[in-house]
């Protein structure tokens, strides 16, 4: 039995057997499928099953999608949901011990597992309102069983895909009884016999070949927090142990020299990048790692990391990739006199794909979700191209990448299930979240010592606090 009520969503809506989506400017980021300034999408239960102009389909459910962008959800290939209820309660955070310090070194060790509910279900709602479908939930506060079973629920409550990444806490009391076994428990209590599941699971671990090792036997994929020269070192040992394969997904990837690249290339292992969060902590040089990626044949996911300080969507984030390689280039060009430097650009439809195709990928999800090719699952969005701050739409990419807020997007649709529609999360009882929300940080602030001050310019370091 668990503590925590699971009464918050009341996802009754019942899929249709069949959707046509009409008139809209579609985005299918699928080379063979193309583009159309005024096209049809037809959805037979969960599946798309064609894209095109003049579609019909009789007894389809019609949506009107006039002066609406179509396009795929996007992934959010690496989020710690459970921080959901700490949201901007550190905003200028300088390092990532200060994000430690809000986060695992003060809060982390006193979440109860009604704490875990909360803070990956109020994470994976915001995520759909932003029209991301699908996220990498990187859950390193997995104390109990129990936690770890909250975190689940949560996510298939929300009624998004996701992946849940089972990690071991980093600091404070849990019981180690329970690690790494606890991961074919989830795996047996909720995902051996439902391959139609929504969620699915991998595991977090750092460089442990052990957990590695014990991972690859149950067959999940494992997420590893990868920062630059220091652990890169380690990557030649473990590449010529035949450690390193495509189910590795490895975040950040900052600072990595060419030899290091060239590994995670010939051993096929996945990999996103973090404009803001490398940025905003100032990992290694700030600089997230796309670049060094694309040039080394890697075409990594865009992720958004936490939930601690800014904004969590994906426009933003491909908004901060396009000025900080726009920035680091033209700085690269002007300390480069005397040679020759182009200046390297992130072109609105290629940050799309990052957070669309390349996002699928390194979620290993690529035949099922990240464009809108028939045969893949129905996640997308439509965008009220209409609106004010987004009319006239001159460009349909650049309309999405450098204009579009998460308050313009109409519909999200998550296998042919509809779970925002006319601006709106469905299903949500407001009350019910809001009031667990309140009774969680209530819990967690006084459990911690914590007095919060609306208007701090700086999170005070708790174990200096005492």
């Amino acid at each position: 039995m668990t503590n925590y009520a699971r009464n918050i969503m009341n996802n009754q809506t019942v899929t249709p057997s069949a959707t046509l989506i009409r008139g809209a400017t579609i985005l299918s980021m699928d080379e063979n499928v193309g583009n159309f300034e005024r096209g049809d999408i037809l959805i037979t239960g969960a599946t798309i099953t064609a894209v095109g102009q003049y579609l019909n389909a009789e007894g389809a459910h019609v949506i009107d999608a006039t002066n609406m962008i179509a396009m795929p959800g996007m992934v959010d290939s690496h989020r710690h949901s459970w921080e959901g209820q700490l949201r901007r309660i550190n905003p200028n955070a300088t390092c990532l011990d200060d994000y430690s310090n809000a986060t695992h070194f003060s809060f982390a060790k006193y979440y109860r597992p009604s704490d875990i509910y909360v803070g990956n279900l109020l994470t994976a709602l915001g995520a759909i309102d932003a029209g991301i479908t699908t996220i990498i939930d990187n859950s390193h506060n997995s104390r109990t069983a129990a936690h770890s079973d909250a975190a689940v629920e949560a996510l298939l409550d929300a009624g998004i895909r996701a992946i849940h990444a089972s990690g071991a806490p980093v600091s404070g009391d849990w019981d180690r009884a329970h690690w790494p076994g606890n991961w074919q428990r989830l795996q047996e209590k909720y995902f051996r016999n439902n391959p139609e599941s929504l969620v699915s699971l991998a595991v977090m671990a750092q460089l442990e070949p052990e957990l590695w090792a014990e991972a690859r036997r149950l067959g999940l994929p494992i997420v590893t927090e990868f920062f630059g020269a220091e652990m890169g070192a380690e990557l030649r040992s473990l590449h010529q142990q035949g450690l390193l394969g495509p189910d590795n997904i490895f975040n950040h990837c900052t600072a990595l020299p060419d030899e290091g690249w060239n590994i995670l290339r010939e051993a096929g292992v996945r990999v996103n990048v973090c404009p803001r969060s490398d940025a905003h902590y100032g990992i290694e040089d700030g600089m997230f790692a796309i670049e060094a990626a694309q040039r080394h044949g890697i075409t990594p996911g865009l992720s958004v990391d936490n939930e601690t300080s800014y904004s969590t969507d994906m426009f933003m984030e491909m908004r901060v990739a396009f000025y900080l390689q726009r920035v680091m280039g033209m700085h690269k060009r002007q300390h480069c006199r005397g040679t020759e430097y182009s200046l390297t650009m992130l072109p609105a439809a290629q940050l799309l794909k990052a957070a669309t195709v390349d996002g699928a990928y390194c979620a290993g999800l690529q035949d099922k979700v990240g464009s809108l090719t028939p045969g893949k699952q129905a996640d997308l969005i439509l965008i009220n191209a209409g609106d004010i701050n987004l009319y006239p739409n001159g460009n349909a990419f650049g309309t999405v990448v450098h204009a579009t807020e998460r308050s313009n997007i109409d519909t999200v649709m998550i296998g042919g299930r509809i779970v925002k529609q006319n601006g709106m999360v469905v299903g949500v009882d407001r009350a019910r979240l809001h009031a667990a929300i309140d009774e969680s940080r209530e819990h967690l602030f006084a459990a911690a010592g914590y007095k919060p001050d609306m208007f701090a310019e700086t999170f005070l370091p708790l174990e200096q606090a005492h």
